[in-house]
């Protein structure tokens, strides 16, 4: 049985402490802040129990191929390797692309150090209407080490999962899988597309991507007209 919860407020006025010179006023205020961060994680906690909760998914379509860096070609179940879990990401990189989408890549490149970690316990794999060589290309560019690239086979995956849209523009798109039994389903996808709240540019619900988390830490926030680039000129 869970324990009940302490008051966030009472919580906060007890462990906050104060840094050197702080005004009283700061201090008021950044308490008051801590009691929403605090309900704020226990939201976050909710959210993550009702997802782990959910019924079963879908079971994709059996023909899905993919095509890994030695050239072999595979079905979605063998992408999970060892694991009951599979973690996709469909990335914008398709062949009419000169490079790939920054917001991607800004993605797969925090992803990439802890992907190791991840492995530990779930399968990675980031999927690209790319040749393999292409997308390893541009992850050796970038310094990535850790993740595992698969070019989709025909348009059907990214089409059926939302990562193609009818005019063929791309987008996003992390999924989980599960395989239980020896068959595979559909667990969560990231929704994005209209979830956003008006004044906002698109973006996840949950937004996983630690660029905008971080931000979101600062005074300035994440801003309303700044983008990551693939390069800042310093290059």
């Amino acid at each position: 049985m869970s324990q009940p919860l302490r008051d966030a407020k009472a919580l906060a006025r007890e462990v906050a402490q104060p840094y050197p010179n702080d005004s009283a006023a700061y201090r008021e205020a950044r308490v008051a802040l801590l009691a929403e961060e605090i309900e704020l994680r226990r939201h976050i906690e909710r959210v993550a129990q009702m997802r782990r909760a959910l019924p079963q998914g879908g079971a994709p379509p059996p023909d899905y191929r993919f095509i890994d860096e030695q050239g072999r070609e595979l079905g979605l179940a063998d992408l999970f390797g060892p694991h009951d879990t599979l973690v996709s990401y469909f990335w914008m990189y398709g062949p009419q692309r000169e490079r790939p989408c920054p917001m991607c890549t800004s993605f797969l490149g925090a992803l990439d150090g802890p992907a190791r970690d991840l492995t530990q316990r779930v399968a990675v794999a980031v999927l690209g209407r790319s040749p393999v060589s292409r997308q390893m290309a541009f992850a050796r560019e970038r310094g990535w080490r850790n993740l595992r690239f698969f070019q989709t086979v025909g348009d059907d995956f990214a089409r059926d999962y939302r990562g193609l849209a009818p005019d063929g523009s791309e987008w996003p798109a992390l999924d989980v899988w599960v395989r239980r039994g020896g068959e595979v389903s559909h667990f969560w996808a990231s929704e994005l597309g209209g979830t956003q709240d008006p004044g906002q540019d698109p973006r996840g619900a949950p937004d996983p991507m630690p660029l905008w988390n971080i931000l979101d830490l600062t005074p300035g926030g994440r801003g309303t007209d700044w983008y990551p680039k693939l390069s800042y000129g310093e290059d």
